[in-house]
């Protein structure tokens, strides 16, 4: 493959080569999602429903499946769970039937276009399944940051396959979409539990009180009896109505999604499901980590937004179908831009950070959940990164040391992504970092949401070659390529 530089940009110490690669949003795809108002408008609507005759809810009924149900992964199962939600708010009691409850339902359904606004802040790693892939090849999976109506934000992926020809195949994306749910029965151990609220200071009798009747595996419905139990034996306890509060927080921010067995992990969308990201999910950096023992997991940590404060996450997965979500606790987690090692390094679990939204951070801990302290890597050095410095993704690992791709925001509040070399056995140790960016806004890349950005949330080596999605303007993203050996003679040709 042709790697000379792309044609109008200017020449660089590494020669990067944009792909003729363009994900943009798509107005079709859609999911199903609630549409649920205050108390008082659900008692309405449902008082209308009832006044309809039997013949006149049959005959809605079918001229919403005939225009909807096409569109989504059983609408009925998502009518009769919108329903319920209703219903429940106001205290509904009506015994009604199949049919009256499913048109109830899509009274409190709405579509949502995923990524109708943007496509953007991709990551990439290998997918867990590699069978039927072409010799040399590696079958991928990017996540990316889809947002709609409301700059609303969700987790959407794509699969692909990278050839040894240095091509890359998207594989097309399915118009009908999964929206992840929360699986009712998640099952939380009650130490554990109790670790979390104390790892963000909740030292309380309330929290005693509560976990007294609760076995050592409970779920959020066994806590919520347990709270409501206590709660009348509280009302003079200083602090117990905001302890009570967090304590509910902390479950429903920690929770468990699966992806439907027959759906494919293309069709997977995580759309915000909790108080705490109810504006959105940003940017998951995605890691395939290797365990002590040889096996692998996948990681992504992300950023929640409920509108006024961000919450470090991150999931969990080995198949991307059934999925783990814990919330990010202790003081070195905070900020954005979380970005875990592939790997322990001295039998520790090691996080990239930016934990003061100026510098770059890194911590350690025995837990990948917990993270306290936070020593600073690298500042601001050069004019195209004097605003901030902040990771690009995991560091992926080279016989040179770790390769840390990382953004620098410049005049004119400019994104460029550039690289960082970091000792393999002390990756607080940088070996050299790229003088210059590695990849800067183009100028048919400017335009877009927020102009003058290229970013990245993860890169992927295959064959000597880095494969660097990227977003451009906040809008769309591409992918370009470096030869890995070339782009590490020039890290090292500027040694620390």
């Amino acid at each position: 493959m042709d790697l000379t530089p792309t044609a109008g940009m200017k020449q660089s110490l590494v020669n990067v080569r944009r792909l003729p690669i363009r994900l943009t949003g798509d107005d079709r795809r859609v999911i199903a999602r609630p549409f649920i108002m205050s108390g008082a408008r659900c008692q309405s609507v449902l008082q209308r429903i009832e006044d309809l005759d039997d013949e006149e809810v049959i005959e809605i009924l079918n001229e919403v499946r005939h225009d909807f149900a096409s569109r989504h992964r059983n609408a009925d199962a998502i009518f009769d769970e919108n329903y319920r939600a209703a219903a429940s708010l106001i205290g509904w009691k009506n015994d009604w039937e199949l049919n009256r409850r499913m048109l109830a339902g899509s009274y409190f359904t709405m579509e949502y276009a995923i990524d109708s606004a943007a496509l953007f802040n991709p990551s990439i790693v290998a997918h867990p399944d590699q069978s039927n892939v072409p010799p040399g090849g590696l079958r991928f999976v990017m996540s990316l940051r889809a947002t709609g109506e409301g700059h609303v934000s969700s987790v959407a992926f794509r699969t692909g396959i990278l050839t040894r020809e240095c091509d890359v195949l998207i594989d097309p994306p399915p118009i009908r979409l999964h929206r992840s749910r929360v699986k009712p029965d998640k099952r939380y151990v009650k130490s554990l539990f109790i670790q979390k609220l104390q790892e963000i200071g909740i030292l309380h009798d309330a929290v005693e009180r509560v976990f007294s009747g609760i076995a050592e595996n409970f779920t959020i419905v066994d806590l919520r009896q347990a709270i409501e139990q206590v709660r009348p034996h509280l009302t003079e306890v200083a602090g117990s109505s905001e302890v009570l509060r967090t304590m509910l927080w902390l479950a429903t921010s920690n929770y468990h999604i699966e992806l439907s067995p027959d759906a494919t992990l293309s069709e997977l969308v995580i759309f915000p499901m909790s108080e705490d990201d109810s504006h959105g999910i940003e940017d998951v950096r995605l890691v395939r980590f290797v365990n002590d023992d040889g096996t692998h997991q996948y990681y992504g940590t992300y950023t929640a937004y409920n509108g006024v404060r961000t919450l470090p996450m991150m999931l969990a997965t080995c198949d991307f179908h059934s999925i783990e979500i814990h919330s990010l606790n202790g003081g070195g987690a905070a900020n954005k831009g979380m970005a875990l090692f592939p790997r322990k390094i001295g039998g520790q679990y090691v996080m990239c950070s930016r934990i003061d939204g100026e510098n770059l951070f890194i911590s350690t801990s025995d837990s990948a959940d917990f993270w306290e302290g936070a020593t600073r890597l690298v500042s601001p050095k050069f004019a195209w990164e004097f605003m901030q410095i902040g990771n690009c993704g995991s560091p992926i690992e080279t016989d040179e040391g770790w390769l840390l791709l990382t953004h620098g925001v410049g005049p004119m509040r400019t994104y460029s992504i550039s690289a960082v070399l970091l000792d393999k056995n002390d990756p607080l140790k940088i070996i050299a970092q790229l003088p210059e960016p590695l990849i800067e806004p183009s100028e048919s890349e400017r335009e877009g949401y927020v102009p003058n950005v290229v970013y990245t949330c993860g890169a992927l080596i295959h064959d000597n070659m880095l494969y660097v999605p990227y977003a451009q303007a906040d809008k769309s993203t591409s992918m370009a390529i470096v030869k890995v050996d070339e782009l590490l003679n020039a890290l090292l040709d500027h040694k620390n």
